[in-house]
């Protein structure tokens, strides 16, 4: 028993590093992979503002078309804005080297972020860029404190800054701690819209971590549904063979 409660309490470290690398509490993502409107809107905002810099190299755009509810017509003419083929991965086009000179190390792959990262990590990074004028781009992140990434939704968003209150630690020294945010140039998106829209983003990468999961899901329950009447069976079964012997 002691052994299975250490390995349950190393399973949740990489989920409380995460919740605490910038100190800022996490929201829940609203994830919901049925809801096909809402993947399809996260599609469409990781193309248009995410794809630039990061790319999807484990993700076809066929598949994702099928799993959305799209058509490869749908995809070839609103989603695709290269030479790629329907069938290709969604590579972007920026070659690492260079990208790697502007911004001091490679955008990653977000093929796989929100099963690395977590989804209510994404959902809350997403939306804590604040201004930070000693920064190289001028944000900073609540989430990722001192984070290389520009803020590129601040058209969406606006630019808001960071609000700190002050309390005493343990020694009795003030300590400023971020508390939230003031929007002060507003954007094209109402603060809740813009919200929504970045549940929409999150629940995409979501899918795009795992594409198979709704299948997965339904085909456990058949699979948990017969391990419980063939238990039943070999139960049956094996007191049928030692009847004689008890």
């Amino acid at each position: 028993m002691k052994k299975i409660i250490i390995a349950l309490a190393f399973l949740t470290l990489p989920g409380l590093t995460f919740a605490a690398a910038g100190g800022f509490p996490l929201q829940t993502a609203p994830i919901d992979l049925t809801n096909h409107g809402s993947l399809q809107n996260g599609a469409k905002l990781f193309v248009n503002y995410c794809m630039g810099c990061h790319s999807l190299d484990y993700q076809r755009y066929n598949r994702m078309a099928r799993d959305i509810g799209l058509t490869d017509e749908q995809v070839k003419e609103n989603l695709i804005f290269t030479g790629a083929k329907v069938g290709d991965t969604m590579k972007n086009a920026m070659p690492k080297a260079d990208a790697k000179q502007w911004f001091g190390v490679a955008p990653p792959d977000l093929t796989v972020i929100a099963r690395s990262r977590g989804v209510d990590y994404l959902y809350t990074y997403l939306q804590t860029f604040y201004k930070d004028p000693t920064r190289p781009f001028g944000v900073n992140n609540a989430v990722f404190p001192n984070a290389g990434m520009p803020h590129v939704l601040w058209e969406l968003q606006g630019m808001q800054e960071a609000v700190y209150t002050t309390h005493k630690d343990t020694a009795g020294n003030s300590v400023k701690t971020l508390s939230g945010f003031k929007l002060t140039q507003p954007g094209s998106m109402s603060p809740p819209e813009f919200k929504e829209a970045m549940g929409d983003l999150t629940n995409f990468l979501s899918y795009v971590g795992e594409p198979i999961k709704l299948e997965r899901q339904r085909l456990g329950l058949w699979v948990l549904l017969f391990l419980a009447l063939a238990t039943v069976v070999f139960y049956l079964l094996k007191k049928e063979y030692w009847k004689d012997v008890h």
